[in-house]
């Protein structure tokens, strides 16, 4: 009996504490995301009047140049947020197996996807240290205020993936994402670059975990057609993959727990693996090819799978 009034009075306590750090928290959320704001409002002063520039002259060579000057802007957006993040939030990152990692080398990077937070950890992860991470962006997301004018001024790629029915009723637009995504990836041969991949194509929650029958016990099926377009339409170009697992020990927080700093650690995993010249290939037409580049996918998941379940069993 002395021990549960101990444990009640401890837990209640705790409860207590909690209350009383709430307020605090929120704070902490305001101030961080205020000074997101900040530091993207400021850098996208003399992005915008340099990306117009580069868009009004017509000449490789000055292009060439602006896209090198805007890559500098949003790396030193990048720097001054992780700063921001490291000094006033309590999450600590584990991060195994950077390596001799170059900021002179393309490369492609795969990740799971659990939380908008996942893109936070990346930058704060590999800025500076490889070039910089674009992503491919769903079409809408360009009216996203500032960071959409930004996004586009980085030459980050828009995307729009069309319905079976959409191409039904307009066969036209049968194979244009993948004459997008060339067209794309065309643009990152002049300038080194990261390209970032989520391969499950969308945030793991049980619901969709659940819907899809997953074959991996904390991923969702990984989409390999993305990939192999990517690597195709580099033609060669992108030599390295970067693959990364990322792993909340706590639980999947949304941008608001970071943010009010309710994560207290995060553990990234880096492993750079080589891309095989016989995963490059027309993954649309040749049915062997595309059952070889999806093993290769399935196999890198499945090694993710267990490493993340180690994870798991040392927490």
């Amino acid at each position: 009996m002395r021990l549960k009034t101990q444990l009640w009075k401890l837990s209640s306590s705790n409860a207590d504490m909690s209350l009383l750090l709430s307020p605090f928290r929120h704070l902490l959320g305001i101030v961080t995301t205020a000074l997101f704001v900040v530091i993207t409002v400021i850098v996208f002063i003399p992005l915008m009047p340099l990306a117009l520039l580069k868009w009004l002259i017509p000449y490789n060579p000055w292009r060439v140049l602006c896209n090198r000057w805007l890559d500098w802007l949003a790396s030193h957006w990048m720097d001054a947020n992780a700063r921001h993040q490291a000094a006033i939030l309590p999450t600590r990152l584990e991060v195994e197996g950077l390596g001799n990692l170059k900021v002179s080398e393309w490369y492609m990077l795969i990740a799971n996807h659990q939380s908008w937070v996942d893109i936070l950890v990346l930058l704060r992860v590999f800025n500076r240290r490889i070039p910089y991470l674009k992503f491919f962006l769903k079409q809408s997301l360009i009216w996203v205020p500032l960071l959409g004018l930004a996004w586009w001024a980085l030459e980050f790629p828009f995307m729009r993936r069309y319905t079976k029915a959409e191409i039904e009723r307009n066969p036209a637009l049968k194979g244009k994402d993948i004459e997008e995504t060339r067209q794309a990836c065309e643009k990152f041969r002049h300038n080194p670059v990261t390209i970032i991949n989520f391969l499950e194509g969308t945030r793991f929650t049980l619901a969709k975990y659940a819907q899809q029958k997953s074959s991996y016990t904390h991923l969702l099926m990984p989409k390999a057609g993305g990939l192999a377009f990517t690597l195709a339409a580099m033609n060669g170009q992108l030599h390295s993959l970067l693959d990364v697992t990322i792993f909340y020990p706590e639980e999947r927080p949304s941008y608001w727990d970071y943010a009010c700093g309710k994560v207290g650690l995060i553990r990234v995993d880096v492993r750079e693996r080589p891309i095989p010249e016989e995963m490059l290939g027309d993954y649309i037409n040749d049915a062997e090819f595309r059952g070889r580049f999806q093993a290769w996918v399935n196999q890198i998941w499945e090694e993710k799978d267990i490493l993340l379940n180690q994870m798991q069993s040392r927490s």
